[in-house]
């Protein structure tokens, strides 16, 4: 069984409120999903616990951050090996700039989004270290204009 079949109303209400405010209270969640604190408080640390609930974060504003040029860059590697790929995921980890990553089926191997300051920033990201990396064959990159939604809910 699916680990969502296994949660019940009140958990799936917990899930939705947790994601649209993580600093609520246990007696602020509690009073919204219509449950005591205490059975809010167990149900968080189960939810927790089963991993259907991650770590709790604050959403910064990429443009307050000068870093509001989103790149969306397609990766191919030079080789498909277990090596090359686990050297090139470390090497994802381990760049700021790279704020989400995709392994991908069809014709490209990763997609990268990029959060940079400008096109003179991404221009040496890109060239210094995303093409200057031994794995990778070639890349290619789209700017978004404008972002249309961006949602970090996970429908429930």
């Amino acid at each position: 069984m699916k680990q969502n079949d296994q949660l019940d109303e009140i958990d799936r209400r917990i899930v939705r409120e947790l994601q649209r405010d993580a600093s609520l209270s246990h007696a602020a969640l509690a009073e919204k999903v219509g449950a005591s604190s205490a059975s809010v408080w167990r149900r968080v640390r189960n939810l927790e616990t089963n991993g259907v609930l991650g770590r709790a974060v604050r959403l910064a504003n990429a443009e307050h951050l000068d870093r509001s040029v989103n790149v969306l860059c397609q990766v191919r590697m030079t080789r498909q090996t277990m090596t090359a790929r686990a050297e090139f995921e470390e090497f994802i980890r381990l760049r700021e700039e790279i704020v989400e990553c995709y392994a991908m089926s069809g014709e490209w191997d990763y997609l990268l989004r990029i959060a940079v300051r400008d096109v003179a920033d991404y221009d040496r990201f890109v060239m210094r270290g995303v093409l200057a990396h031994p794995s990778v064959a070639n890349a290619a990159s789209n700017f978004a204009l404008r972002q249309v939604k961006y949602t970090t809910e996970i429908p429930v």
